[in-house]
């Protein structure tokens, strides 16, 4: 079940980023504020009312200009075909400047939608509701009075939306059977084409069925005794130019089959390399740790040359990802697809397994044995032991003291380390510290009579050195 979605919209400098962020900070935003797939664009889980614990996903959409036409092409087109999907839109006008121009033809847009809109006048401090008048002229009904930098009204608004939400009806959640593994990629780098392809060539018999959100499709189907579960983020593209952005709501489906996923297929064009968004994505996926894959599909449409120079631009843009393994494929005509199953396989086997805690510390012993850890202001690590604490991703506790400070460089020395010797592949390995607490850190050192006549000493000859 998805949650519910607030996009907030309306032209520059009225205040959305101002409102968005009150939400998000001021309100305990629950789990991250990321950027979106353009620097205007953010995006925030956030707990609207305790009580009821009611949590939404609010979206700043950016301004809304008609420097073109009446709403610029391109992205701020796109904006308004996004907000289609919301469940409520805060208009965001400013009582400063009154109704203009841009304000009418938003609205008007707006209005077409058919959606609970709720107009917004921020920036109203000290402005009453009769003054306010002027803002019934947009047709959307009464404006609700705030102050998003003083934190003014927002109680009010957000009263009034909790009733709007829509009434989700909470259903069980679909068991992922076997390996879940979400297909990621941008419009036409051929993520349909691919996953068509894969249940095409096993003559599965495919049951598409809802998942636990509006967002993704689960797909389960056997190959060889091996039960899988493809999880389809298709629905987000829409049938516009292929020189588009992504759709502003592509990211929140990214999520659900993020959470829901052991290994991840990320589909690149080789004709396009890896874009914006792309590097959007892999960032996701890294901060998730999911196992990843990453294809390169429509690769036989390219010259020897061409390949040589997609693969030289790959190592430099995927660095950050180099656990991950790169496959070039064809979806099309289907070459390579059928030998990304035994990576898929090794990968989930890698990011769920557990090791042994005897066997980790043998590991740290030969690491410790290579490259002994460095000294921090002046106190050296000191790592006494290493346990599993965690899978998908797998996730090594190192216990010792003064580990507050671990170096990067230290940090990726112990990663690659224990990634070589547990042979760890397309999986990322996530490295926590815990420094042991002194026993005796509240402990007063009681001096005896002998070292009380030596500390008077010492002072009284620290005192004559300062006086010559």
């Amino acid at each position: 079940m998805g949650l519910p979605t607030i996009s907030l919209v309306g032209r520059p400098n009225v205040g959305k980023s101002t409102l968005f962020n009150r939400l998000s900070h001021s309100r305990q935003a629950l789990v991250s504020d990321f950027e979106g797939l353009t620097r205007d664009r953010q995006y925030a889980e956030v707990l609207l009312d305790e009580d009821s614990n009611t949590f939404a996903t609010i979206i700043d959409t950016g301004g809304l200009t008609n420097e073109d036409n009446v709403v610029d092409s391109g992205i701020q087109g796109q904006v308004l075909s996004a907000l289609e999907e919301s469940d409520i839109i805060y208009f965001i006008v400013s009582s400063r400047d009154g109704v203009i121009g841009l304000d009418l033809e938003i609205a008007s847009r707006l209005r077409r939608l058919k959606k609970e809109v709720i107009l917004v006048c921020n920036k109203s401090e000290g402005l009453d509701e009769i003054k306010a008048a002027e803002f019934y002229e947009l047709g959307l009904g009464t404006p609700r009075l705030i102050s998003a930098e003083h934190g003014q009204g927002l109680a009010d608004l957000i009263e009034l939306t909790l009733p709007l939400l829509p009434k989700k009806v909470v259903e069980e959640k679909e068991e992922v059977e076997g390996i879940a593994v979400a297909v990621l990629g941008r419009p036409n780098v051929g993520k349909s084409t691919l996953i068509n392809r894969i249940l095409g060539e096993e003559r599965v018999l495919a049951i598409d069925m809802p998942g636990t959100t509006r967002d993704s499709i689960y797909i389960p189907f056997e190959r060889e005794d091996q039960k899988y579960t493809l999880i389809d983020t298709a629905g987000i593209r829409r049938k516009r130019s292929t020189h588009e952005k992504i759709e502003i709501f592509s990211i929140i489906k990214a999520i659900d089959a993020l959470d829901r996923s052991h290994v991840v297929i990320l589909v690149l064009d080789a004709r396009e390399g890896v874009t914006e968004q792309d590097a959007t994505l892999l960032g996701m996926i890294a901060d998730k740790g999911r196992a990843l894959l990453i294809v390169i599909n429509k690769w036989d449409g390219l010259d020897e040359y061409q390949k040589s120079e997609v693969k030289r631009k790959l190592d430099v843009k995927l660095s950050f990802v180099n656990y991950a393994s790169v496959h070039y494929i064809s979806a099309l005509h289907g070459s390579g697809v059928g030998k990304l199953f035994a990576p898929i396989i090794k990968s989930y086997k890698n990011a769920g397994a557990q090791h042994s805690t005897s066997t980790l510390n043998k590991i740290l012993e030969a690491a410790n044995h290579g490259h002994q850890p460095p000294p921090v202001k002046g106190r050296r690590l000191k790592i006494k032991y290493v346990n599993q604490t965690d899978v998908f991703p797998p996730t090594l506790t190192f216990h010792g003291n003064h580990l507050q400070n671990v170096p990067n460089a230290y940090d990726r020395y112990l990663k690659n380390f224990f990634t070589d010797a547990l042979k760890l592949t397309n999986t990322p390995l996530r490295c926590e510290y815990k420094s042991g607490e002194n026993p005796f850190k509240d402990n007063k050192n009681e001096l005896n009579a002998r070292q009380v006549t030596k500390k008077r000493r010492l002072m009284k000859f620290i005192k004559k050195r300062k006086k010559r």
